[in-house]
C-alpha cells in the first residue's frame, strides 16, 4: 500500500482535518486487538471518505465489509439528519467491537449493521442508495458491483477500494496467476468499460475507484 515517501505521507497527514478521538481510538483499539489492522481505513483515508459523504450528502449508504466500524462512521458524517447508512460483513467475530463504536458515536441510530453474506444479504434489502462503497473480499468485487448498480440512483456514487492492490495491478509486481490481483485487475477493466457509470482511479492509499452512476 506504500506508494508514497512515508515523511511525505505525514505530511500529508499533519496538513489533513484532525482524526476525531472516537476514531482515534477505534484506530488504536483495532491495530492492538484485531488481526490484519492494515484494512482499517485510518486517517487520511477516512477523512476522505467523509468528505465525499458531506460532499454527496447522502440519505441513504450501503457498505459492504465493514471491518470494525471506521469507515461506517466515517461515511455516517455526512448522512442528511434523516439519512440511514446499512452496513455489511460476513465477520460476526468483530461484533462487539462494532457495535461499542458506533453505538458510541453520534450516528448510532442511523447505523443498521447486519452480519451476513452480502451475495445474500443485499438482494433483500428494499432501497436504493445514494452511495455504495465497497470494501470486502476481492473475489466478488465484480459481483457486487452487478449487484448494487441497479440499487443505486442515477447520479449516486459507487466507490471501492483497494483496487491499486499494492501495486500488483502492474504485471512486474505481480505473482504469476495470482487470483486476487486477477480479479482486482477484472473489476477494473469491466467498470472502465461499462457504460452506465463514469469513473476515476485515484492513488489514494491502496487505490479508490470512484464511480458516478449516469
Amino acid at each position: 500500500m506504500d506508494f508514497i515517501d512515508a515523511d511525505l505521507f505525514r505530511y500529508i497527514e499533519g496538513h489533513t482535518e484532525h482524526e476525531p478521538e472516537l476514531l482515534g481510538r477505534l484506530n488504536r483499539h483495532t491495530h492492538l486487538n484485531v488481526l490484519r489492522p492494515r484494512m482499517l481505513s485510518g486517517h487520511f483515508q477516512g477523512r476522505v471518505l467523509s468528505m465525499f459523504s458531506h460532499m454527496i450528502k447522502p440519505t441513504s449508504i450501503l457498505e459492504i465489509g465493514t471491518y470494525t466500524g471506521y469507515s461506517a462512521i466515517c461515511l455516517a458524517e455526512g448522512l442528511q439528519q434523516n439519512g440511514k447508512l446499512t452496513t455489511i460483513d460476513i465477520n460476526g467475530e468483530l461484533e462487539s467491537i462494532v457495535r461499542r463504536f458506533i453505538g458510541d458515536s453520534p450516528y448510532g441510530e442511523q447505523i443498521e449493521y447486519i452480519i451476513g453474506d452480502a451475495m445474500v444479504e443485499v438482494p433483500k434489502l428494499d432501497a436504493t442508495f445514494d452511495l455504495v462503497f465497497i470494501d470486502a473480499d476481492k473475489a466478488n468485487y465484480t459481483n457486487y458491483f452487478d449487484l448494487v448498480i441497479d440499487k443505486v440512483k442515477p447520479g449516486g456514487y459507487i466507490m471501492a477500494d483497494n483496487v491499486l492492490w499494492s501495486g500488483k495491478v502492474l504485471e512486474k509486481n505481480r505473482k504469476k496467476d495470482d487470483p486476487d490481483t486477477l480479479t482486482i485487475l477484472a473489476f477494473n477493466k469491466k467498470v472502465a468499460d461499462d457504460p452506465r457509470v463514469q469513473n476515476v482511479l485515484l492513488p489514494i492509499r491502496d487505490g479508490l475507484m470512484m464511480l458516478r452512476k449516469k
